[in-house]
């Protein structure tokens, strides 16, 4: 009923080049190996490969590009994606465009010969934006680019981005999937055979692979990843409306509201709305101070646990894009993050309105 934890670093062979299939647990182990059966079954994906981390993911998979080639990615991305980007493989010859990819028209103009790959991520993170993976997987296979999606904010349970035109799908498997903000984790899945011995010959060459152990704790924390995600995201359904009506918010970001510019996107694309809610006040210090008087709440980056957090992206989690960047993508300082989870929702309320008062 529970997957063993296989420790063993080497496997003994029965002749020189005749093994059971295990040599050296950064080529592969039993209880990685399970993992990834259980996470390619999640994606409906043919591959799946762990990672210890979800950096570690991005970076594997970006290793298979070359100096010259160009990313359009969604300019609403986590700050650390933007910080691989922008901080890290620019000195090695890779170019970048920012988007707002869920206008489908600025991707098309931002394709140059030189693109081989668009980044998204939907919803966006903090901003909630939603992007119409079909649609900008069109495009980017006309001009024959590889679409990846960042699918952590949804999960598998909600969205599912390889049948709507993705070729590659990452996670962050630290946040949903784990849900219990006790394992640091990353996966890719793809459906194509060719792609998958690529990135597996550079997992290994690498070497981001995660431990026997804190394949044990992801496999532990999918069991429960349905129940989680659905509670998470009727508690943000209503956080969200009661957000909505208080006079000390400006905006809230929830694709589940009908007000969201990409409701109907959303609607279609997902099963539920998910559990993260961003809402805008008046300013820094007015942001500053409702994150201090949460009680419920926890101040801490991260995301998607059964607990509830609150973040202040412009300081924390986006603090490493520029300050004229974040403020042009809508990432402003008076903007704060929540991550919903499993309490009760009228608890979680009032401590935003005792906050915000």
């Amino acid at each position: 009923m529970v997957q063993p934890i296989h420790m063993a670093t080497t496997f003994a062979q029965e002749a020189v080049g005749k093994h059971q299939g295990f040599e050296y647990s950064r080529t592969g182990n039993p209880t990685r190996n399970a993992l990834e059966e259980c996470l390619a079954a999640l994606e409906d994906s043919r591959h799946c490969l762990a990672f210890s981390s979800g950096l570690g993911a991005e970076t594997t998979l970006m290793l298979l590009l070359k100096p010259g080639d160009h990313v359009v990615y969604m300019e609403d991305v986590y700050g650390g994606t933007f910080r691989l980007f922008d901080k890290v493989l620019k000195r090695f010859g890779l170019t970048f465009s920012a988007v707002d990819a869920a206008d489908v028209d600025a991707v098309e103009n931002a394709m140059t010969p030189q693109t081989r790959m668009v980044w998204l991520e939907s919803p966006t993170n903090p901003l909630l934006r939603v992007v119409d993976i079909d649609a900008v997987s069109e495009v980017a296979h006309s001009h024959g680019a590889s679409v990846c999606v960042d699918n952590t904010f949804a999960t598998p349970y909600l969205q599912q981005p390889l049948h709507l035109g993705a070729d590659v799908v990452v996670h962050s498997s630290t946040k949903y999937i784990g849900g219990h903000s006790d394992v640091v984790g990353g996966a890719l899945m793809t459906n194509n055979e060719e792609l998958a011995k690529l990135l597996r010959f550079h997992q290994n060459a690498v070497g981001a692979v995660p431990s026997p152990f804190d394949c044990w704790l992801l496999l532990r924390g999918v069991k429960t990843l349905s129940i989680r995600v659905e509670r998470q995201s009727q508690n943000a359904m209503e956080v969200a409306r009661a957000l909505q009506d208080n006079r000390a918010v400006k905006r809230v970001f929830y694709p589940g509201l009908d007000a969201h510019p990409h409701h109907a996107v959303a609607a279609r694309q997902m099963r539920m709305f998910g559990g993260m809610v961003s809402f805008e006040v008046a300013d820094e210090a007015a942001a500053l101070r409702t994150l201090e008087r949460l009680k419920i709440f926890a101040l801490a980056e991260s995301l998607g646990a059964v607990e509830s957090l609150a973040e202040h992206p412009a300081r924390m989690t986006h603090a490493s894009i520029p300050a004229e960047e974040r403020k042009r993508a809508g990432v402003g300082d008076g903007l704060i993050r929540l991550s919903i989870g499993i309490e009760d929702v009228a608890d979680l309320i009032e401590d935003l309105e005792s906050a915000l008062a």
